[in-house]
């Protein structure tokens, strides 16, 4: 018995001394590259079987022992082994293998790992973009991201960027993607003026706050934003802290020089005398006094001789030597319940534009707080002030860029240096001089967030976010202007913006039976837009020392709106995975809003992908050519809502009669009126060899847009022009290639990457051709294809210009009536892409990217004028010296006809080729070795050179190939549709910029 109660003893001491030695452990796995927490890494006790995986947001929790040894693996990423000890709480930080292809990818409320993706996701290498400052984010992304079109219209500071994922899905609606920043929609639309370019609302945002950027691109990733997911998503992520890190500051300064890209080859004084005089001459316009054609031009100039004239290259005037700087501070760190970052940022940029300028001021803080083992709370909050100088858009003379029409032998300024007013146009140096364009915003972004732990497969968060915008547009045309004249004019435009959302939903990841993983989400959002704009003008001041309305003589404009939508959400998506390596994703969103009918108020949007990682079957194990296959297919449906705020309602409006006050119908109602629907079908192949030192992406797709809305013309006799219904169709597909290859490792380093995107765009149904300018949409054609008389050349018996009669005929005449209008040419290129260098060796880092367009062509507008044989008095450019002047002469220049618009007519004659291939950016950077840095105090120290934009090749006879001027009064079908247009637009800028970064 005694023995019995001593063995029942040291089992009970036995028992009570393991139990103490075993205890609950729990940590966060993040990746390394950008502090996202990694979902599904394996967390093993070594030596044994038991181990679990970490969840959505990289939690993990384990009973151990503290003798064990914890394994953390996932594929891509380099395994860890951490000894518990006598540790409650092990964060790691996973580093991706150096010739690795996974990584943390963010998709709509969650995170996956790239190689479990069943979707199109592209992840952009913010790190490696940050290295080289650039005006926004979004134009450090052109040609590095396959499937996304990026386009800056015009060279000028601030304006609107086109962004397409994988071609334009409407005509009516918006073709931007959806912006989501830290979880939140924000907003992202042009909200200035339409007398006016478009500015771009996302430049507001700091790109060095940036942690991570993903485009979704096919429906399987896209669903789950259901109605505004059609154009693809942007989704942006913000820099935090990390778990007991210390406290690091890094220090950013930038200093640029930038000229313009190109410049024309106008025709100097000389040159220009004879070619007019010759014109003068052939057209009869000479003076009947004696006076030939060259003494007539002159005398048109007020000049008895060229002795007494300039030579002025107006370029000279309207171009400036442009010197920006940019400088970038932020503090990171965090303890064991607590995570900040913190960025206060500058940026002073000048325009290549004489009076364009733009500067940002931008300040940061997110914090996130662990306010229990289940509990965590975070905020983050940004607030932005950026002030916009602006120039007169593309169609006014007050432009900079419309000097170039001046006449050569006008000086730019008098004998007192006042801008010359004699010139023939109005002399845009005087607007410079004494105009005032000023665009002011105030921005604020900000959310607040809780996440709470439930169970330990189930977690729930909400997010509440704030976008709210405010922009004040004043300006002032002086009296001694062409606007402002006679006595002065002031404008002030006000606009106010709040957006604001509010998602709550559920996540629950939980593996069953070690090969089974399940994740699914479940949730609800709210959000509401307010909208209003005020605007009031005035004229006559006294002197043009007073420029605020209040001094005005008179009213001369007044106007306020206000307007809103909301949007009533519940979301769902569905991850699956056996054996890790069968993938399966379903989403199903449901989104109610304002903007549409009462009877489709609510529409359903869904998507199914499936995976296979072949790689990881037997026959594929351990291949030493085959690292890794992935083949995925989705099929889903999106759609676009970014229209009218009321399209389907039967509007009204407030007016005046007879001096009275009255109301007006101006819209009649469509109770069925629904959103636009975009089917797509991806095809992808996901391939890693030999060890993943080649990877790469291939993707086929097929999208199909049904329920264009589109405004049916109505007979006048109804008392209403138009009515808004869903009546048209088209399609893009296309090809999207990636190859990455790790050329050489080790000490010295060569990594090359490339991608290349085809897109076929093409309209299949509409009830009539939509003709905007030039630009022209009909069934079986891209949308805005070029539309117009075809330019056949010159005869060369008489210097007539010549067009083709009819389409596929070889028959011409000089009679510009009778020739047909037919296509011309496609704005939309076949393909684009860029090729990107990097190496490093030992401190040494060097990139060299090259980016490429082909198969567009651009229409400049403006050769009408600066490219007519001499047509009128503007400026012509060099080549139009190689004019028609007798029988015989073959060449494609009409003779030179003062006044009689020979060949200056709107035709193909001014459609070139826009394809082009740009060394985009050249970088090489030094970082200091630690044993100086560590005298100095400092962590690192890297100092840079970068060269942007700094070669072109093209066949474009432009300034730049990189244009679409949207025009000046647009909506925003005339902005979808008017492509490919070169008007006075301004180019690229040419940069160089030197930099260091620091790191204490």
């Amino acid at each position: 018995m005694k023995k019995m109660i001593l063995l029942v003893c040291v089992f009970i001491l036995t028992f009570q001394i393991v139990n103490a030695q075993t205890k609950q452990i729990t940590g966060t796995v993040t990746s390394a590259d950008d502090g996202i927490g990694m979902p599904g890494v394996s967390v093993v006790i070594k030596g044994t079987s038991s181990g679990t995986s970490t969840d959505i947001d990289g939690k993990y929790v384990l009973s151990v022992q503290s003798s064990d040894i914890l394994l953390f693996s996932f594929v891509g990423m380099t395994p860890l082994e951490i000894t518990v000890g006598n540790q409650s709480v092990i964060n790691v930080s996973m580093e991706a293998e150096a010739i690795g292809m996974d990584e943390v990818v963010v998709v709509g409320y969650g995170k996956q790992i790239k190689s479990e993706m069943t979707g199109a996701i592209s992840k952009v290498n913010v790190e490696g973009l940050q290295k080289v400052p650039s005006p926004s984010f979004e134009t450090s992304m052109q040609g590095k991201t396959s499937g996304v079109f990026i386009q800056q219209s015009t060279g000028k500071l601030g304006e609107g960027i086109n962004i397409r994922v994988r071609g334009a899905s409407s005509l009516s609606a918006s073709n931007q993607p959806l912006y989501v920043i830290d979880g939140v929609v924000v907003t992202s639309q042009d909200q200035g003026g339409t007398g006016n370019q478009p500015t771009n609302p996302i430049s507001d945002l700091n790109f060095d706050d940036i942690a991570s950027i993903q485009i979704l691109k096919d429906a399987s990733a896209a669903s789950i934003y259901g109605s505004r997911a059609s154009n693809g998503v942007v989704i942006i992520t913000t820099k935090s802290g990390g778990k007991n890190k210390k406290t690091v500051i890094n220090v950013n300064y930038s200093v640029s020089i930038a000229k313009e890209t190109n410049r024309l080859d106008m025709l100097n004084t000389q040159e220009y005398v004879e070619l007019l005089g010759e014109g003068m001459e052939n057209s009869g316009w000479a003076l009947s006094d004696g006076m030939n054609g060259e003494e007539s031009i002159l005398d048109w100039g007020g000049f008895t001789s060229i002795e007494e004239t300039a030579d002025t290259d107006w370029q000279d005037e309207m171009f400036r030597t442009a010197v920006s700087s940019n400088y970038n501070i932020s503090a990171s760190g965090g303890n064991e319940k607590t995570r900040f970052y913190s960025g206060l940022s500058y940026s002073d940029q000048q325009g290549i534009l004489i009076d364009n300028d733009f500067k940002r001021i931008s300040a940061r803080l997110n914090l996130d707080h662990q306010i229990s083992d289940k509990v965590d709370f975070g905020i983050k909050f940004n607030l932005v002030r950026s002030v916009l100088d602006r120039v007169s858009h593309d169609n006014a003379f007050s432009t900079p860029t419309q000097l170039i029409a001046q006449a050569p032998y006008f000086p730019a300024f008098d004998d007192s240096g006042e801008p010359f007013a004699g010139t023939f146009y109005f002399n845009g140096l005087l607007a410079s001089r004494y105009n005032s364009y000023e665009t002011l915003v105030y921005r604020t972004f900000a959310n607040a967030y809780v996440t709470c732990d439930i169970l330990p497969e189930l977690s729930f968060k909400s997010v509440f976010g704030v976008d709210n915008l405010t922009q004040r547009e004043d300006q002032y045309w002086s009296r001694k202007t062409d606007d402002g004249q006679p006595a002065g004019k002031s404008y002030l435009r006000n606009v106010n913006m709040l957006n604001y959302s509010f998602d709550n939903y559920f996540t629950y990841s939980k593996v069953f039976n070690e090969n089974h993983s399940l994740e699914a989400v479940l949730g609800m959002s709210i959000q509401k837009a307010e909208r209003f704009v005020s605007r009031v003008g005035g004229k006559g001041f006294p002197s043009d020392e007073f420029q605020t309305i209040a001094s005005a003589a008179e009213n001369d404009d007044f106007y306020s709106d206000r307007t809103e939508f909301s949007y009533l959400s519940y979301f769902s998506r569905m991850n699956y995975k056996f054996m890790d390596k069968y993938l399966a994703t379903l989403s199903y969103r449901v989104d109610g809003s304002s903007k549409f009918g009462d009877d489709n108020r609510y529409g359903g949007f869904y998507a199914g992908s499936l995976g296979w990682i072949i790689s990881k079957e037997d026959f594929l194990l351990d291949n030493p050519l085959v690292s890794f296959l992935k083949v995925r297919g989705s099929y889903g449906i999106t759609g676009n809502s970014e229209i009218g705020n009321f399209p389907s309602r039967g509007l009204f409006s407030g007016t005046r009669y007879a001096g009275n006050s009255a109301i007006e119908p101006t819209q009649l109602a469509n109770a069925k009126l629904q959103w636009e629907k975009t089917a797509q079908t991806d095809i992808g192949i996901d391939f890693g060899f030999f060890d993943n030192r080649i990877n790469g992406e291939f993707d086929y797709y097929y999208k199909k847009t049904t329920d264009l809305l589109l405004d049916r013309l109505l007979p006048y006799t109804s008392g209403y022009s138009s009515i808004a219904e869903n009546v048209g169709e088209l399609e893009n597909k296309g090809v999207e290639i990636t190859l990455n290859t790790n050329n050489l490792i080790g000490d010295f380093t060569w990594s090359t990457s490339f991608n290349i995107s085809f897109n076929k765009n093409e309209v299949t149904k509409l009830i009539d051709p939509i003709q905007r300018n030039v630009n022209r949409v009909m069934v079986g054609e891209p949308i805005g294809v070029f539309y117009m008389k075809k330019y056949a050349g010159v005869d060369p018996d008489n210097g007539d210009a010549l067009y083709f009669i009819e389409d596929g005929s070889d028959e011409t005449t000089n009679d510009y009536s009778l020739a047909k209008d037919i296509i011309v040419g496609d704005p939309n290129p076949d393909f684009f892409g860029g090729l990107d260098n990097t190496f490093s060796y030992e401190g040494f880092d060097a990139r060299i990217f090259f980016q490429f367009v082909y198969g567009n062509d651009i229409y400049n507008d403006a050769g009408r004028f600066m490219s007519a044989n001499g047509d009128w008095v503007d400026n012509q450019t060099r080549d139009q010296l190689k004019r028609w002047q007798q029988p015989g002469d073959i060449t494609d220049i009409p003779q030179a006809r003062f006044g009689d618009s020979n060949g200056t007519r709107t035709s193909s004659r001014w459609i070139s080729d826009g394809s082009y291939i740009r060394l985009k950016d050249v970088t090489f950077g030094y970082t200091l070795p630690k044993r100086l840095t560590q005298k100095m105090n400092v962590n690192k120290v890297r100092i840079y050179f970068t060269g942007q934009n700094l070669w072109t090749h093209t066949n474009f006879k432009g300034w730049d190939p990189e244009v679409s001027a949207p025009g000046n009064n647009r909506t925003q079908l005339s902005t979808n549709i008017q492509q490919g247009i070169d008007y006075y637009s301004t180019p690229q800028a040419k940069t160089y910029m030197f930099g260091v970064n620091l790191s204490f």
